[in-house]
């Protein structure tokens, strides 16, 4: 029997790029494959679930819409709340709008105002790190809401792009690196 593929192995083998998608030049990186692998997938999620278990997380915030797959399970897994970050205009109570620079223009982030607290103890899971403006505009949103990031966790790296600028000093994993 051969043996079994590391995680990233085994990530790097499922993850599909598709070139020029959503515009020229791009190369993205399509986890679905991952999510039609049902032991591939509980990897994964088990995998960022284990890395952060000795720092007592309260509350995962799964920025919209790939960390909702991972952000969900590995809240299940480390017995945390699952706070969804949202585009503006899909949560319907009170909330929190952190806006931020993209390369033409500006997004925002909002989550729920009453979804965090003093004493939260948050991980942000998303399904990759780029440029990592989405990831620092949800840091800025939970320290509003008075939590205490303990660190990013994201199934891809991309390391050629400038994630690292942005969340210098942040307690970073990912599971597969291109």
């Amino acid at each position: 029997m051969p043996p079994t593929p590391s995680l990233a192995e085994a990530l790097a083998a499922a993850i599909v790029h598709v070139p020029d998608f959503p515009k020229p030049g791009v190369g993205f990186k399509d986890i679905t494959p991952v999510l039609h692998d049902p032991a591939l997938f509980r990897r994964v999620t088990d995998a960022i679930a284990d890395g952060w278990r000795p720092e007592r997380i309260t509350h995962v915030l799964a920025i919209e819409s790939r960390g909702f797959l991972f952000g969900g399970p590995v809240a299940q897994a480390l017995g945390a709340a699952l706070v969804p970050v949202r585009k503006p205009g899909k949560l319907p109570r009170a909330r929190v709008t952190e806006r931020y620079a993209l390369e033409y223009g500006t997004d925002a982030l909002e989550l729920h105002a009453d979804a965090l607290g003093a004493g939260a103890r948050v991980l942000i899971v998303d399904d990759v790190l780029a440029t990592g403006g989405t990831a620092a505009a949800a840091i800025r949103l939970a320290e509003r809401c008075g939590a205490t990031v303990v660190g990013i966790a994201a199934v891809i790296d991309l390391s050629f792009l400038p994630w690292r600028d942005a969340l210098r000093d942040r307690n970073v994993q990912a599971l597969v690196r291109y």
